[in-house]
């Protein structure tokens, strides 16, 4: 099985993919998708919908895990993340792969084994669950533990 672990953002969002094989867990790749700040949105989320498009052509995920959204204090920062989730997800759907999606505490329960762990806790245990994979920064490691939790939840 393998799955895609996303966590959107409209500034940078995460991607993280694994295999998973019985109880053994294989890294397959990782990385972030920026959009330009200066761009209007429209072209911000058509890049965000493309890139994430083309990473499900690359993996052929079996299916994708995204966290959930949460509401922020900022009104505004919320619905800009719920845009770029908009993207992500239009980007599976039109790709035919299911998604699951699991609430940030959920994540880090699965991953560190208790749902108020700090993001150097969850960086922390990624190291030791996929030893030497170079992580391509903070937004990268959140999606390769929603991706290890996805994995870790079993099937729903």
């Amino acid at each position: 099985m393998i799955i895609l672990g996303l966590d959107p953002s409209l500034s940078c969002t995460g991607w993280g993919v694994i295999r998973v094989e019985g109880s053994r867990t294989t890294h397959l790749a990782n990385g972030q998708v920026p959009t330009d700040t200066k761009a209007a949105m429209p072209e911000r989320l058509h890049h965000l919908h493309d890139a994430i498009a083309a990473i499900l052509a690359t993996h052929a995920p079996d299916r994708v895990a995204v966290e959930e959204v949460f509401a922020n204090k900022n009104p505004q920062s919320t619905l800009k993340l719920a845009q770029a989730r908009g993207a992500v997800l239009a980007a599976c759907g039109r790709a035919g792969v299911p998604v699951r999606e699991h609430a940030a505490r959920l994540v880090k329960k699965a991953v560190v084994g208790t749902g108020g762990a700090e993001k150097a806790q969850v960086q922390a245990m990624l190291k030791v669950l996929l030893p030497g994979v170079a992580v391509a920064g903070a937004d990268a490691a959140d999606a390769l533990a929603v991706a290890i939790a996805d994995a870790h939840l079993g099937e729903r």
